[in-house]
């Protein structure tokens, strides 16, 4: 049997994989699950939430892209090589300054021990290689020891590593009772929801997450506080007579109506 090129197939689309809902937290939720973290922990996960960072984004911050007077951040090298900028929050401005002179202190003793620098970009250390002792450039969030880095063999104090904040923040997550999927990704979800809800343009939203395509943003007006697409359901509104009762449902199952 000869064989014949399936013409007809030219014009068919090919399917696209649906975009999968992301999990949001409420605003109450995301207090109970920041009351359960301290330290810089705290300021990391307040900057994920606050700040819309990823996680990558807030472990490699330095010191000089933190802008206190026009409380922004500035987002280097982000996600498609791209730079943004995005707002500081208030509520963690105190406490992120009292953080980095705690942070500058150690740089210092690190400069006394022989050590201090930092890993920089390659272009820009060739360039600038007395920049890898300046305070300017340190992580705002450096790790608690040193490390030998694998490619040079430089041992030196890096950023944190990702397993500190990701571990911290799903047992706040399980300390706080909420029965989600959390990851720290799911703080930068509800950062972007919760703006929207609170009406802000999805054209802000979409330059403060650093999205190419607004279309990206617009997965998160599918999640916020309004139900499905923002329709309410005809058992709300009376379409199908007066709603069940939790006290019909116990009944049913032989539990009682307060049963945890």
């Amino acid at each position: 049997m000869a064989w014949r090129p399936l013409d007809w197939l030219d014009g068919l689309a090919r399917a696209k994989r649906p975009a999968r809902v992301p999990t949001v937290l409420t605003a109450t939720e995301v207090q109970h699950l920041l009351a359960g973290l301290e330290g810089a922990k705290w300021l990391m996960a307040s900057l994920l939430y606050g700040a819309g960072l990823r996680l990558r984004e807030c472990l490699k911050l330095r010191v000089k892209d933190v802008d206190f007077e026009y409380r922004q951040i500035v987002v280097r090298d982000a996600k498609g090589g791209r730079d943004r900028v995005t707002m500081l929050p208030e509520s963690v401005i105190e406490p992120l300054k009292l953080h980095l002179a705690r942070v500058k202190v150690l740089h210092e003793r690190d400069l006394a021990a022989g050590y201090g620098d930092v890993e920089l970009p390659d272009a820009l250390a060739r360039k600038y290689p007395r920049a890898a002792y300046e305070w300017a450039w340190k992580f705002v969030f450096p790790a608690y020891r040193y490390s030998t880095c694998p490619r040079t063999g430089v041992i030196r104090r890096h950023h944190v590593f990702e397993d500190v904040l990701i571990r911290a923040v799903k047992q706040a997550a399980r300390a706080a009772g909420i029965n989600k999927h959390v990851s720290c990704h799911t703080l930068r979800h509800s950062f972007a929801t919760h703006l929207l809800e609170n009406g802000y343009d999805i054209r802000t939203v979409q330059e403060l997450l650093g999205h190419q395509s607004v279309e990206t943003t617009m997965i998160y007006t599918h999640v916020m506080n309004k139900g499905g697409r923002g329709v309410k359901s005809p058992l709300d509104s009376g379409g199908a007579g007066a709603p069940p009762v939790a006290r019909d449902v116990a009944v049913e199952y032989s539990v009682s109506a307060r049963a945890g």
